[in-house]
């Protein structure tokens, strides 16, 4: 915004009137990272209710906000409503069976469903031959989507090192898939 100093003194009265230009100006971009971190699975009403609590939260903690830095403040609170939206879908999620046994209506034939099965044994059994610390990592920012800021102060480990081993454990399930017969 133009004027960051202005709107952050004026939110920090709790001037409703602030936060609908915040919204006004920031609802692009918060839904944009929500959307893009979803990576399709979080459905519109999924993404506007993360939305709206980035907002909510910016209310609830606006004495926090340093001046100069109400975007990024934005956009971290909006990164953090996206996983934790994620893992809310992620928790309900229930696979009707049914649906697997035939033919589906978006164009997936039981052939491809299958050959996706083999694929996903195929990359279980390669993971499974990472060194557990590899293995955790991959399994944290591939599959839970974890950030690697995250992962490195879960296993106690610096940033850095997460960054290395996650390159090298992509390099290592790459050789293996190779050496398997397939091709990537």
């Amino acid at each position: 915004m133009k004027d960051d100093k202005n709107i952050i003194d004026r939110l920090k009265r709790h001037d409703e009137a602030a936060l609908n230009e915040i919204m006004n100006e920031y609802l692009p971009l918060v839904s944009s990272i929500i959307y893009n971190i979803g990576r399709g699975s979080l459905t519109a009403e999924d993404i506007e209710e993360a939305a709206m609590d980035t907002f909510i939260t910016l209310w609830k903690n606006c004495k926090k906000i340093q001046y100069g830095s109400l975007r990024g403040y934005i956009c971290t609170i909006s990164k953090t409503k996206a996983f934790d939206k994620l893992d809310s879908v992620r928790k309900n999620i229930t696979v009707d069976i049914d649906e697997f046994g035939c033919a589906a209506e978006d164009g997936f034939s039981i052939e491809y469903r299958l050959e996706q099965a083999d694929a996903n044994e195929i990359l279980y059994r390669i993971i499974q031959e990472l060194d557990p610390e590899d293995r955790e990592i991959v399994i944290r920012y591939y599959y839970y989507y974890q950030r690697i800021g995250v992962i490195a102060d879960h296993m106690g480990i610096s940033i850095d090192n997460v960054k290395v081993r996650l390159h090298r454990a992509r390099a290592r399930i790459k050789k293996l898939i190779e050496q398997g017969g397939y091709k990537l």
